[in-house]
């Protein structure tokens, strides 16, 4: 934990652990962004000295885990907010301002593609990244997967699956398909969105949206573009000056770690499960 305030005891210009801080400080707010085996103690931590907390994603490394954390904010009058970042990316945004005009959706394609992280060592590439663009599919649906049908493999021997390929059926129909790795030597984000007018397609990265007519005429839409982390920031702070929402629900993440789980239970039980 970094500490900008050389009046502040320290050792080597950072804090020894959270605690110290929570107790030397008394902040309002903290972002817990510390690897997922660690979230449900500082969250719990954070939340006793009375902080709003924004967790990153996946909320934690299981259901009830999750469920204890909002159970606890709850008790407490808190705000619990987790860091689904794609939510704020502004090119995510005018794909929902602009969804109607797909008419039903038909298939929503996501590919997050990329070399390995170090930096990820307690969780597989499922559950790390999965979650994202589950809670998009279920935003852009509003509907629930009633089956998943996922394939893993690990092709770097990191302990955890590196490569994943997964499909949700959705209630209404519309089918989900998620393309992850920690393989490919380009970082890649894509989201496609199929429907009975056309298609659009978010880059996540570049922040571009495109809208695609059943013609083939390409129309590239208008997107205020600004760093997602910060609008993320932002609304967090708003929601604790206003007393809530939470602008990403611990309900939705828990859903999204849920489906990213089952989807690796799947792979390792015939690839082909109901929920």
């Amino acid at each position: 934990v970094g500490i900008a305030d050389p009046l502040l005891p320290r050792e080597n210009g950072f804090w020894p652990d959270a605690r110290q801080v929570l107790e030397a400080t008394a902040p309002e707010i903290e972002s817990v962004c510390n690897p997922t085996s660690t979230h449900r103690a500082m969250t719990i931590e954070a939340l006793g000295h009375d902080c709003h907390v924004l967790v990153e994603k996946p909320i934690a490394g299981t259901a009830a885990v999750a469920q204890t954390m909002a159970a606890v904010a709850e008790m407490k009058g808190l705000i619990l907010t987790v860091g689904h970042i794609e939510r704020f990316n502004p090119a995510v945004i005018a794909l929902l301002r602009h969804l109607p005009s797909l008419g039903r959706i038909f298939e929503i394609h996501a590919a997050r593609l990329g070399p390995f992280p170090a930096r990820i060592s307690d969780v597989g590439v499922v559950v790390d990244l999965a979650p994202h663009d589950i809670d998009l599919m279920r935003l852009i649906t509003g509907t629930e997967p009633v089956t998943v049908y996922a394939v893993t493999q690990n092709r770097m021997a990191v302990g955890f699956e590196d490569l994943f390929v997964g499909v949700l059926r959705f209630s209404d129909g519309a089918l989900g398909v998620l393309n992850i790795n920690w393989l490919t030597p380009i970082k890649q984000r894509r989201l496609e969105v199929l429907g009975e007018n056309g298609m659009m397609i978010v880059d996540y990265i570049s922040q571009d949206l495109l809208a695609i007519a059943p013609n083939g005429a390409i129309n590239e839409i208008e997107v205020s573009k600004r760093e997602p982390l910060a609008a993320e920031i932002i609304d967090f702070i708003a929601a604790v000056d206003m007393g809530g929402p939470p602008p990403v629900p611990a309900a939705d993440a828990t859903k999204a770690l849920v489906l990213a789980q089952t989807m690796v239970e799947a792979a390792q039980y015939g690839g082909l499960r109901a929920l």
